[in-house]
Formats: C-alpha cells, structure tokens, sequence
C-alpha cells in the first residue's frame, strides 16, 4: 500500500468542494488515513514549497496558500500517488481533461483546486509536513476490504 499527500487548497474548500473531492479519491478506492482541516502559515508553505522559492510566482502563492483554510489528507491504496494524480488532471484546469477533478471544477492557471505528491520521496517528506511522525494518520480496515476491490 502507497500513501501520497493531498491537500485539498483553499479554493476549493471555499467553493464548498471538500465532499464532491473526497467523493472522487474514495470512490476510486483509496482510503483515506488522515485528514484535517487547517490554516498553512507562512513557515510550514515555505517548507512544502521550498523547491519553487525563487520562481517569481512563490509570494504570490504562499499568500494564496495562507489565506484561508485548506484540507490535508493521507491517502493510502495501490500506487496511490499515479491514481490521485490522474484523477486531478492537468495542474491548469483549462488543459485538464473532462472527468477529473482540476477539469470538472477549475479553468484557472493559480487557483487549481488540488495539490498532490509527485512522488514517493515528494509523498514522504509531505506527509511528514503536515503529519509529523505520522500523528493523525490511521491504521484501519474499511467494510470492503476483505473483498480486495484494489487487487
């Protein structure tokens, strides 16, 4: 089982997206192990975006991520990462195909509903971010997993 990171950003938790989103990973069947609603300061996103800081959109995205509430989730499942991402689509919601996330509620280049780790090294340093030694995140077996959907 692989776990990746996904925070749900804070546009999409002021379009009131959180359920339509969550929706979308657990049909898929990947289990969510930890979540909750947070405020990211200025310290923790420079942390999680420390790759772009000198790209000249970082301020502008740290102030975006720091604005208002965001949703941090610890979603497990087989190759978690590569299903997350797909069902996110394309990072700017206009290139972003029908039927995922990023291409069924955005069109915009910086507000793109959804971050997810590229990665498993990108997923374990994230996770530890915003769960730090895995504090949050939870052991447990949903009703359908003797059924092995995910096999």
């Amino acid at each position: 089982m692989e776990k990746t990171l996904i925070l749900l950003k804070p546009d999409a938790v002021k379009r009131r997206l959180i359920g339509q989103i969550l929706t979308r990973f657990e049909n898929k069947g990947l289990r969510i192990a930890g979540m909750k609603l947070m405020h990211m300061d200025e310290a923790l996103a420079a942390r999680h975006y420390q790759d772009h800081k000198e790209r000249p959109f970082y301020p502008g995205l740290v102030k975006f991520m720091t604005s208002s509430p965001l949703v941090a989730l610890a979603l497990e499942g087989p190759n978690a990462i590569e299903v997350s991402r797909k069902l996110m689509g394309a990072t700017f919601g206009f290139k972003a195909d029908p039927g995922t996330i990023r291409g069924d509620f955005g069109i915009s280049n910086q507000y793109n509903l959804v971050h997810g780790s590229d990665g498993p090294e990108a997923a374990e340093r994230e996770l530890g971010l915003f769960f730090p030694e895995g504090t949050g995140i939870l052991d447990w077996s949903t009703a359908d997993a003797d059924l092995h959907l995910c096999d």
